[in-house]
């Protein structure tokens, strides 16, 4: 087997890792760029997905990502470019030869190429505008003019409409004669004379169907179209909730400028849940692995800031009752365990709320009986728990007042952790707050001061 043969692909491996990259693999590609075997580094990376040599970029380091770019060279796909996170992707770009960089972005739809210039400055944007075709150019520099985060930001400018009045037969006839049809397309988009979406066609229903058989009459049922200035994430819960494979983009006067696909659609979605994930850890929505030290220190340091405030009032409510925990030296062991279940049981109940407050599947209509419900989820497991840590209680420290203690504070907690975890994001939604993004804070901050409280107030009732 040679060196080439080992890099994996879906279709010859069949474990856990079949669309990883092989370590063998990128170590052969690496052992190329250090004797600089172009011939080699070129077989190696041929049968590599640009989406798996995006990876490869990403995860070396940035001189052999210089060495390895420089000797592939004129090898470099476009496709590689749309697939690269943002700051590696501007690092790539200006390693570059610029005429393999003018090939590469001529190669991209105008979306890819949209979505390249977005986070550069107006320099280096107008250095890759300076290459494309002047009608690419025109397109291209028409959709930054919308929203950022928008569906005109989001679509393709290449589309293939026809006539609602044409046939079947003149629909194929003008698609073998067009030369310049998008890569990749799902449906054929019928408008009125004013250009205006009136359906779609799939490809499947065009070639099944006879040639004098009318387009509108194998027109698909479901038909949505999209205001240019939709918020890409409304397009992206569209595409989901209708099952959607592609859709038109219209103007201020419904005109058809682009085409949203499927695949630009779930990657919103996809960079949607990722940041609810990254923002819910509190390490910033822009967190990534290659990432220097120092960024990766001041996205987390806010969040660690906020952290240690809140953990500042527990330490006062504890402070209010140091004579209680003087003591009674068992409250000192268990109250962290009333704070932690209560911490968690917040977590699992916030992590529900932030994902379906995203989905909109958490609305004004449901949202008091999803609040009931994680009370009554936390009422039954807080009594399950409290029966557990009332036995501790009671044969640890041979006290059946100091296990009934920790058994109420174990209810209370677990209740407010659920009404918390629900009722925090959605109040934060109302005021126009990122739940993802604050909720975590003001969760644990809640079960934990409620944890402690309850826990030493009841113990100071009771046991003093």
């Amino acid at each position: 087997m040679t060196e080439s043969d080992e890099i994996a692909t879906p279709e010859d491996d069949t474990d856990d890792n079949s669309y990883a990259l092989d370590r063998k693999a990128v170590a052969a590609i690496l052992y190329s760029v250090d004797v600089g075997d172009r011939e080699k580094l070129v077989e190696l990376m041929e049968p590599l997905h640009a989406a798996d040599i995006a990876d490869l970029l990403e995860q070396i380091n940035a001189f052999d990502r210089m060495r390895l770019i420089k000797l592939y060279d004129k090898e470099f796909d476009g496709e590689i470019l749309s697939e690269l996170d943002d700051p590696i992707r501007e690092e790539v770009m200006r390693l570059l030869n610029p005429e393999v960089l003018a090939d590469a972005v001529r190669e991209l739809d105008s979306d890819d190429v949209v979505d390249l210039l977005e986070d550069l400055d107006e320099a280096q944007q107008e250095a890759i505008l300076d290459v494309l075709e002047d009608s690419d150019r025109v397109a291209v520099e028409q959709s930054l003019t919308y929203p950022e985060y928008s569906a005109g930001r989001l679509m393709q400018r290449e589309v293939v409409m026809a006539p609602e009045h044409w046939n079947v037969g003149e629909a194929i006839d003008y698609l073998r004669n067009t030369e310049d049809l998008p890569e990749q397309f799902y449906h054929i988009i019928l408008v009125d004379p004013k250009l205006r979406p009136v359906s779609n066609v799939t490809l499947g229903r065009l070639m099944a169907s006879r040639r004098e058989v009318l387009l509108k009459s194998i027109a698909e049922d479901t038909f949505y179209v999209i205001p240019v200035t939709r918020p890409e994430s409304e397009v992206a819960y569209a595409f989901n909730q209708y099952h959607l494979i592609s859709s038109p983009v219209v103007d201020e006067n419904d005109r058809l400028v682009g085409v949203i696909t499927i695949d630009d659609a779930m990657a919103v979605l996809d960079e949607e849940h990722e940041e609810d994930i990254l923002r819910l850890a509190g390490v910033g929505e822009e967190s990534r692995l290659s990432d220097s030290v120092l960024e990766t220190t001041r996205q987390r340091f806010p969040w660690l800031a906020v952290n240690l405030v809140t953990a500042v009032l527990a330490s006062l409510v504890i402070a209010q009752f140091e004579d209680a925990i003087t003591r009674v030296v068992a409250l000192a062991v268990l109250m962290p365990i009333v704070a932690s279940m209560g911490g968690n049981a917040g977590t699992q109940a916030l992590t529900v709320a932030v994902r379906a407050l995203a989905t909109k599947d958490l609305t004004g209509s449901n949202v008091w009986r999803i609040i009931r419900r994680e009370v009554l989820v936390g009422l039954v497991n807080g009594a399950a728990f409290a029966l557990i840590m009332g036995l501790v209680g009671l044969f640890w420290f041979d006290s059946a007042h100091l296990g009934a203690v920790i058994a109420s504070a174990m209810i209370i907690n677990l209740v407010v952790a659920g009404l918390a975890g629900i009722g925090v994001p959605v109040i934060l939604e109302k005021l126009g707050v990122d739940p993802a993004l604050a909720s975590g804070a003001f969760v644990t901050t809640v079960t934990d001061v409620v944890g402690f409280f309850a826990f030493l107030g009841l113990a100071v009732l009771v046991l003093l």
